[in-house]
């Protein structure tokens, strides 16, 4: 069974990441969670339920060192929702947390790594924004922004619920395939 670690940060449809790991499972994948620290407390209800559903415990901040690691090595790493601050600080090498540290160590391993933002359209327009989203496709990063992934709504109407998780769950599915 190929292992998929899905990554999320705090943006909305992040309390909706139950459906795109059951997709993941269903389509064959070990699902470890991973959550930034602002994601994890927005989820923290849900923990729980998370670490039963995916069989393994819930992931926002690194083991000791000594320790041994809870979870399987990772065939590939998808990353959605993605916010402005972590696309930023992944491209910028600024691994100030656990999944931003994993997600930047893993370019180095030859980890694929598919990552879609969730970002509204008054974000985009920072130029540092289009900088990191080719800076990341530079570093062999699968982005699924524009036309073919994520596409930014004005600020305050977003649709959390229409956020296009399939095309996550695919993309890694495509780039690995899942048993």
């Amino acid at each position: 069974m190929s292992v998929l670690y899905f990554f999320g940060s705090a943006a909305p449809p992040v309390h909706d990441v139950a459906r795109p790991i059951a997709d993941a499972q269903a389509r064959g994948w070990d699902v470890c969670l991973g959550l930034t620290p602002t994601a994890a407390d927005w989820l923290s209800d849900q923990t729980s339920d998370l670490e039963q559903l995916t069989g393994h415990a819930v992931r926002a901040a690194y083991k000791r060192p000594g320790t041994a690691d809870v979870w399987p090595s990772a065939d590939v790493i998808a990353f959605a929702p993605a916010t402005f601050n972590s696309i930023n600080s992944w491209a910028l090498g600024l691994s100030s947390n656990f999944v931003i540290g994993v997600v930047a160590e893993a370019i180095g391993k030859g980890i694929p790594l598919v990552m879609m933002p969730c970002v509204n359209a008054a974000y985009v327009q920072h130029r540092q924004f289009e900088r990191s989203i080719a800076a990341l496709r530079e570093m062999g990063v699968h982005v699924l922004y524009g036309a073919d992934g994520f596409e930014p709504n004005k600020p305050g109407q977003g649709r959390p619920s229409e956020y296009p998780w399939h095309l996550v769950v695919s993309a890694a599915e495509g780039i690995v395939g899942g048993e």
